[in-house]
């Protein structure tokens, strides 16, 4: 007799399909999503079958792979209820992660993601849901402040493209539309263009790879209360980061570590904005904020990457769950990041060709602390050395 609670090897699940074998790696999946959608109308799939697949799924076959082994224990040991494909068989753990990835990187609606791997509504819900809860626990490690070994190469980065010292990366934020239930409609929620939305506030390094985010707050609020309630905020006020070695720029004049912001945030000592040139339109004013700018563009750059490859985040969400929306967040983000953890590159038309908020205008702070406005004195006149 088999103990109580276990199956005896071949033994079907209580759905009546054979259980996953944990060591399987399903591969028959791919030829016959590619068979079924390679020739859709209206749609222009790349000739190559690799490109096809990162055209598909945002990733290459190898980092594919590497998905699956993050989450694959979860997905065996705790599958969705009720998911078996048209075969009468579980879906195998690829063939779940091919379709969460496919929901995410297209934002389709769930009725035709299931109707591109012959499943149901139901199940394209179900799988997703699994995956966002399994890949955000397992891929924790691809986003964290690096330690300081990472940071100098960061700076030593910034520095040699941008020509901006001791800088440790750049800070942006962006809105994630929704549309809300009325019962949920509340003017917390309601953001300066009238639209429903959620923030994501993200700093990058030089590679556009997520350093820290945060999310889950109304999208009307200012980008200045954004930063002072997220742990970032208070991580760099209280010295646990950006806090490593200084840099002398000249006689006198010492900078501490930073990262770059736009016209939203205020002016801190590890934050630094650019010149109100309506204050003071010299050429060293100019230079400074070109070189600023340069330098937060790979924020922006990022969030399109960010949105376009993921495009979940880049339409209008209809009626999310407010709870779990900062989840479907979060993982896109970690997906971001273990591309270009695993070397991938995305394709020239996947980034958002526009900028990532778009209809969305700064929101001037005035906060500027005189240590802050110090220390971007000191970097204005050194790029004129």
């Amino acid at each position: 007799m088999a103990p109580p609670g276990k199956k005896r090897k071949g033994e079907k699940a209580k759905n009546g399909a054979p259980p996953l074998d944990p060591e399987a790696i399903d591969c028959e999946w791919w030829d016959t999503f590619f068979l079924r959608n390679s020739s859709l109308s209206g749609v222009r799939v790349p000739l190559d079958e690799d490109d096809a697949f990162k055209y598909f799924f945002r990733a290459s076959k190898t980092t594919f792979s590497y998905i699956c082994s993050l989450v694959r224990e979860d997905l065996i040991s705790r599958p969705p209820s009720g998911l078996i494909n048209i075969e009468g068989r579980l879906l195998s753990v690829e063939k779940q992660v091919a379709i969460a990835l496919r929901r995410l990187a297209s934002g389709d609606s769930q009725v035709s993601v299931g109707a591109a791997f012959g499943v149901g509504q139901s199940t394209v819900s179900q799988v997703t849901w699994r995956f966002i809860e399994a890949l955000e626990e397992r891929a924790k490690h691809h986003l964290r402040w690096p330690d300081s070994d990472r940071i100098e190469e960061i700076k030593s980065k910034f520095e040699g493209v941008y020509g901006l010292p001791n800088c440790c990366g750049a800070i942006d934020t962006t809105h994630i539309i929704m549309t809300l239930p009325a019962v949920q409609a509340s003017d917390d929620w309601c953001d300066q263009e009238k639209n429903y939305s959620m923030f994501l506030q993200g700093v990058f390094d030089h590679e556009m790879r997520f350093l820290n985010m945060v999310t889950g707050w109304p999208g009307g609020m200012t980008v200045s209360k954004l930063l002072n309630l997220s742990g970032f905020f208070k991580l760099s006020e209280s010295g646990q980061i950006l806090d490593g070695s200084a840099k002398t720029l000249y006689q006198g004049a010492e900078i501490r570590e930073y990262v770059v912001g736009g016209f939203s945030y205020p002016l801190l000592p590890w934050l630094i904005t650019p010149h109100d040139t309506g204050d003071d339109p010299s050429d060293p004013v100019l230079a400074f904020n070109d070189r600023h700018e340069k330098v937060r563009s790979v924020a922006a750059t990022a969030f399109a990457q960010l949105k376009g490859s993921w495009r979940i985040l880049s339409k209008v969400m209809w009626r999310p769950d407010r709870r779990k929306l900062p989840s479907i967040i979060l993982v896109c983000c970690l997906l971001h990041n273990i591309i270009i953890d695993c070397g991938d590159y995305l394709e020239d038309d996947v980034p958002l060709s526009g900028h990532h908020d778009v209809g969305y205008s700064e929101r001037y702070c005035k906060q500027s602390e005189p240590l802050g406005s110090e220390l971007r004195g000191y970097l204005t006149e050194y790029l004129q050395r």
